[in-house]
């Protein structure tokens, strides 16, 4: 994907109503992630989180939090293991206000 097919995914996915639950898939969808590498994380056979997020290896560490809780959450996530170990280059925190 480019930048303006990832925008637009983006876009899309902003004007949808927030799903806790398939945020996370939807959010690496929108980067072009496989519909085979999104339903491996859901079934979680390569989802490597450890806090109730996803954790897709050499990518990203997505969770979802209460709200106003993004901060605290981010925290946790810098902090886990589980990062390091999967070689996350990025964590994302959202309640579904803030992100």
């Amino acid at each position: 994907m480019n930048s303006v097919e990832i925008e637009e995914a983006i876009s899309h996915l902003d004007e949808q109503a927030f799903d806790a639950a398939s945020f996370p898939y939807a959010f690496l969808e929108a980067f072009g992630n496989k519909a085979t590498t999104i339903k491996r994380l859901q079934s979680g056979s390569s989802n490597k989180s450890d806090i109730r997020g996803v954790l897709q290896t050499n990518n990203i560490h997505i969770t979802v939090c209460a709200e106003g809780e993004v901060t605290a959450t981010l925290n946790t996530l810098k902090a886990s293991p589980a990062i390091a170990k999967a070689k996350a280059k990025f964590t994302l925190a959202t309640d579904g206000i803030t992100l």
